[in-house]
């Protein structure tokens, strides 16, 4: 059976730059994968003339974008705004009913531990989406709200931490790393220069391959979830 995957982000463009690789490999091998984007993305840029309202819609186009040069079957956005997210319980009851609703085999989110995370909403994402997976979706006394909408308990199987200090998983991207780089392309407002992040990308992927004794790879801190 063709795996189920959720990956859970705080802006467009994190997934691109942590699992992209990855993903594009599932998705060759038959895997069904849901993008969550948790905020709007409004304050990722240095020019004040651009408004909030015509960012947000500049990046929600860019992630569709990236999807598609993935094979990202459903981009979700939940719309908070950037730099705002916050543990919360509506922010956690959010991801729990996409989580339900899902019912993805394994999801891919932002490491929170990671050393001098800078990004709050790095930190806030991993959080609240390692406390959605568990106990929050697995147990059906927790959001007893959601079983009136129909969305029973799901049970995660793993959990793959990117953006890690402490990865222990690696995945070989030799194959998929062109297709990486083009879904970052896509993200237009974010990338002065292609080329500079192409050279940061590679020396990051061959940091990680050698590693896992292979060219290219991206690592990954895992999880596996108790029965």
């Amino acid at each position: 059976m063709a795996e189920n995957i959720m990956v859970v982000v705080a802006h467009p463009d994190d997934a691109e730059f942590g699992c992209a690789g990855t993903i594009a490999l599932k998705v060759k091998e038959g895997a069904h994968v849901t993008y969550v984007v948790c905020t709007d993305g409004d304050k990722g840029t240095p020019d004040p003339s651009l408004s909030p309202v015509r960012l947000t819609q500049v990046r929600k186009g860019e992630q569709w974008c990236a999807a598609g040069v993935l094979g990202v079957q459903e981009v979700v956005f939940l719309g908070y705004p950037d730099g705002a997210l916050e543990d919360s319980y509506g922010f956690r009851q959010d991801l729990v009913r996409l989580i339900r609703k899902h019912r993805p085999d394994i999801v891919f989110t932002m490491d929170p531990y990671r050393h001098y995370q800078l990004h709050r909403d790095h930190r806030i994402v991993g959080l609240v989406t390692m406390d959605a997976v568990f106990p929050y979706s697995r147990d059906p006394l927790h959001h007893p709200e959601l079983l009136a909408e129909g969305l029973e308990p799901h049970k995660v199987k793993e959990i793959f931490l990117f953006s890690s200090d402490n990865a222990d998983s690696y995945v070989d991207i030799s194959t998929t790393f062109e297709t990486k780089l083009n879904a970052l392309a896509c993200h237009e407002s974010q990338m002065r220069s292609l080329e500079s992040w192409r050279s940061l990308m590679t020396e990051w992927a061959t940091v990680f391959g050698e590693k896992a004794g292979v060219p290219l790879a991206e690592g990954f801190k895992r999880l596996e979830m108790r029965k």
